[in-house]
């Protein structure tokens, strides 16, 4: 077990003396709210609330700099608690719609004088009480300033409440309401899901109110640093199960506006940010878990899904990873339940709520007949990541989203380490450098990047929130923080993080407090040597942009840095204080043998023990513990190549793929030439591992995606083809011709790449064997004999070489699928076809939620969009739609983010630079929102292209039609 909190004997008297008032309050805030809810008890049962209000834009001028214009709120007033009724209706009223009502009270206390109170509030009917959308009282207090003006401002999302007279200053006060708003399907805030079981439609009441959404459900000052604690009661039918972020405590049948409902009540939360609240009314079923003494943990989903052991993986796993954080961080798990539960509906991949973590059906449910080891994977994971944040994120939560990565990155790093202790045969650990540090590498290139800690002023409205949840505070977040957890030690690094979290329980911090306690763990260490305090050190990896590349010349022994950038000739705009220079960890090997780390702390350095000759070699950065890109003089190129030519397996698995990774970025950087890029990938028709073969087939796609339209592609393929035909006779050999399953982890994955290329590139027995395998299937449609492993290639594959049939075969089993994950397999296959009226047909599919479901919209028209066929309807297509598109999908919406990037992906021409940027110009009145960087990331990587098919086309040509020449 973890250990406790502990605290002085005088803050802990404090703390008690505090707990008596807070338990005081809570007690008269029940109290308040329960005579305020009783008055209403008789109101109609189908939401017509006797007076409301919706919102109102502005009046005052948009320069206006009135509080309740900023999208800040002010830090005069402080919720301690809240009492919140909702009553979700799951059939539709008289109108067609679907609603919820609900009461609710704020407990606050004044911290600053004010005659303004100020709460979040969006897309809610108030009821108004004398004119006004609120009741103001207060807490053993005579007089209560009267509520002069009510108002709703759109633009910031607010209600503001002008009063006669200030508040005073540690005075308590209640402000109650009563509202209506809609159960939509619009995947946010208190929302709307269904599905269908056995013909009939369900209907699930659910929520995701990150970033910004709680405010759609009940008036609440919805900011993470607004923590309180929060008194939930949902009713419901009595034949649904109500679920929140708590435990339930009672639950009574009773009569309310003339129907039967049950009332379900939940422990007190703990004090916690509003966006982690969440409230589920279903008739979804669970299965649970008895082995962990005080700890409820349970699975939730489908009855069907439940009944199909779909949800026993997930069960299987949670117990020991939250047992191995619980060790990690030295500090209990936090609540007194883990509720975990699959949606149908669901914007993002999962959502850490606070004891009810909410899923995707695709991220927790796993059949172990159907289901491939991705699937398993990805549920280890994702549980893994969401789990995580119990605790970094939850328990301790950033102060503004301007820090989000504190939160994500963290979690997106841990969660190998969680994975790999729930399966410790899988080395999922490695995969942080594919999943993670290349691709942070692959946008944080760009000059559109941003540092992993903004400004607070750069981060405000909704749309600005919601971009932070991007490459960079995850992926470059993990990326970072395990390369300090490298350069500290593992040890250390958990040492700094169980003070930090203990410290700031049930509070909110900025990054340098995590640096402090870093900080602190170093000093506690003896031996402990870093050459400057963690702040130092890692503030220049958090505060700019970008990473550098370090070049070691080992003729002089000469060491530089320099800010990477995939385009040497784009411009910085944004400045930085360290003027883009780093402290560089350095762990590296001189002809196999590993020597002493080296910290390089200025652009350039010597270090003499890098000086080498003859046949002696350097390799920096070994397993990529560090976030850095690594180039050589040529003579040290020549050395590694001949050594992936020779003799592969003396060098990483992880360097294998690193070598790789850094030369084809390089190359496209002009820092190296392409051929010496090229010539990492010669070695591939001996290589058999997972990890150099994926790095390598992402960096030869982006010469696909370039090249695909071009007389080049045909030499690409040829060379391709002669480089996978030796791993796909391997894969054909070890499963005893395609019978069995590798025994590997990583050698499932890499049979998956070995059939993917072959097929691709024209090897014929792939093809027939990909197409044989899904003429099987059509044949005996009840009896699918592909292995869930390879299904994703050969339905992609199979529709690709196939026509109408085989795709209206594949839209059949997609929509009786009962798998989530086989659903999202022919999902994606679907869009592989060659045919532009089926892929026309498919994009109008996907804004139809009748054939989409919503939450598969966006990636849809993805998938669609990197076949090289469907890639113009794609684009074309999102222009005609744009305004639709944005207003429906949210102008805070994760699913935006990655769109424009993903449909413009192969654009290399002027004209089509052009394009983009008219694109821009034209839809400048609607906005971009959560797309907005993302179209910036677009035009700087279209000229990118542009200049690298100017610079390499021809080259390339020449290169790989020698070498896929037969000799």
């Amino acid at each position: 077990m973890g250990k406790v909190y502990y605290v002085s004997k005088n803050v802990g008297l404090g703390l008690v003396v505090l707990a008596i008032i807070a338990l005081a309050t809570i007690i008269a805030l029940s109290i308040t709210y329960d005579k305020e809810k009783a008055k209403n008890q008789n109101k109609p049962g189908d939401g017509a609330i006797h007076s409301t209000s919706t919102p109102t834009p502005a009046t005052t001028p948009l320069t206006s700099n009135e509080p309740w214009d900023n999208y800040r709120l002010p830090d005069s007033l402080v919720p301690v608690s809240y009492n919140v009724t909702l009553w979700p209706r799951l059939k539709p009223n008289a109108d067609g719609l679907y609603i919820f009502t609900g009461y609710s009270a704020v407990f606050f206390r004044c911290v600053k004088e004010t005659d303004l109170i100020i709460i979040h509030s969006k897309m809610l009917n108030l009821t108004t009480f004398n004119g006004h959308h609120a009741k103001l009282s207060g807490l053993g207090i005579a007089t209560v300033p009267a509520i002069q003006k009510s108002w709703l401002v759109e633009k910031t999302e607010y209600l503001v409440l002008q009063l006669s007279s200030r508040l005073t200053v540690g005075t308590f006060y209640i402000l109650y309401f009563e509202f209506l708003g809609e159960l939509a399907d619009d995947l946010d805030g208190f929302y709307r899901s269904e599905y269908t079981d056995d013909g009939v439609k369900k209907v699930v009441a659910t929520s995701q109110m990150q970033a910004t959404y709680a405010r759609k459900t009940f008036p609440c000052f919805d900011e993470p640093a607004m923590k309180a604690v929060f008194n939930i009661t949902i009713i419901h039918s009595p034949d649904t199960v109500a679920l929140s972020n708590s435990r339930e405590i009672d639950t009574t049948d009773t009569i309310n506006d003339g129907v039967a409902v049950r009332v379900t009540t939940f422990e007190p939360t703990k004090k916690m940010s509003t966006y982690l609240l969440a409230f589920i009314v279903t008739d979804f079923v669970s299965i649970e878990s008895n082995q962990h003494q005080d700890l409820l943990i349970r699975i939730w989903a489908r009855r069907k899904a439940i009944e199909a052991n779909q949800g026993a993986y997930a069960l299987n796993v949670t117990g020991p990873i939250l047992q191995f954080y619980e060790r990690y961080y030295n500090t209990t798990y936090p609540l007194s339940k883990s509720d975990q539960i699959a949606l149908p509906d669901f914007n993002a991949g999962a959502m850490e709520n606070w004891g009810l973590v909410t899923y995707r059906e695709t991220a927790l449910l796993y059949d172990p007949v159907i289901s491939s080891t991705g699937n398993k994977q990805r549920i280890a994971s994702v549980i893994s990541h969401e789990l995580a944040h119990m605790w970094f994120g939850n328990l301790v939560t950033m102060r503004w989203w301007n820090d989000l990565w504190l939160n994500e990155g963290f979690a997106s790093y841990v969660e190998y380490l969680g994975a790999d202790y729930a399966e410790p045969t899988w080395n999922i650990k490695d995969h942080i450098i594919l999943y993670d540090v290349h691709t942070a590498f692959s946008v944080d290139a760009f000059t559109s990047s941003h540092p992993l800690s903004l400004p607070e002023d750069e981060v405000n409205d909704p749309s600005e929130i919601s971009e932070m949840f991007n490459t960079i505070s995850y992926n470059k977040g993990a990326a970072v923080l395990r390369m300090l957890s490298e350069f500290l030690s593992e040890p250390v690094f958990a040492k700094g993080l169980s003070s930090y979290l203990n410290a700031f329980a049930f509070s909110n911090t900025v990054y340098t407090d995590l640096w402090d306690h870093l900080q602190q763990a170093v000093e506690n260490t003896p031996g402990m040597d870093i050459p400057h305090t963690v702040h130092h050190i890692m503030n220049r990896w958090t505060l700019q942009m970008g990473f550098p590349v370090v070049t070691i010349d080992t003729r002089t022994g000469s060491v530089t840095q320099k800010h990477f950038l995939l385009d040497p000739d784009s411009v910085v705009d944004r400045p930085s204080q360290f003027n883009y220079t780093w402290f560089v960890p350095i762990k590296w090997i001189k002809t196999g043998v590993e020597q002493k780390p080296y910290w390089l702390l200025h652009k350039t350095d010597t270090n003499s023990q890098m000086r080498v000759s003859g046949e002696d070699w350097v390799l920096a950065n070994t397993n990529v513990s560090g976030y850095f890109r690594v180039n050589y003089d040529a003579d040290n190129w020549e050395r590694l190549l001949s050594l992936l030519n020779t003799n592969h397996q003396s060098l990483s698995i992880i360097n294998r793929a690193q070598i790789i990774d850094d030369a084809f970025n390089l190359a496209r950087a002009k820092i190296i030439n392409t051929t010496l890029a090229l010539r990492t990938t010669q070695y591939l028709s001996k290589e058999r591992d997972f990890i150099p073969w994926e790095s390598a087939l992402r960096n030869l796609k982006y010469y696909i995606f370039m090249l695909d339209r071009t007389e080049v592609y045909g030499v690409l393929q040829a060379y391709l083809k002669k480089q996978i035909q030796p791993l796909f006779e391997h894969f054909k050999t070890i499963t005893v011709n395609w019978t069995k399953v590798p025994t590997g982890h990583n050698d499932q994955y890499n049979q998956i790449n070995a059939i993917n290329v072959a097929c691709s590139m024209g090897v014929m027995a792939c093809r027939e064997l990909a197409k044989s395998w899904f003429k099987q299937w059509m044949e005996n449609p009840h009896n699918n004999q592909i292995h869930p492993n390879l299904k994703s290639t050969v339905y992609c594959k199979a529709i690709a070489f196939g026509g109408v049939e085989e795709w209206d075969f594949a839209w059949r089993m997609f929509k009786n699928a009962t798998l989530a994950s086989e659903a999202a397999r022919l999902r994606s296959a679907l869009s592989c076809t060659k045919a532009p009226w089926l892929l026309n047909r498919y994009l109008e599919y996907s804004l139809d939620p009748t054939k989409i479901r919503k939450q598969d919209a966006i990636s849809t028209i993805q998938y669609i969009a990197k076949n090289v066929v469907g890639m113009p309807l794609a684009w074309n297509f999102v222009r005609e739609r744009w305004s639709y598109i944005f207003q429906q999908y949210g102008k805070g919406s994760f699913s935006l983010l990655r769109l424009i990037g993903d449909i413009t992906i192969r654009f290399s021409t002027e004209f089509e630079l052009q394009e983009l940027r008219k694109f821009k110009e034209d839809n400048l009145h609607n906005g971009f929102g959560s797309a907005t960087m993302g179209l910036e990331q677009a035009i700087e990587g279209t000229i990118s292209n542009i200049k690298w098919m100017k610079e390499n086309k021809a080259h390339v040509l020449k290169c790989l039609t020698e070498w896929s020449t037969p000799k």
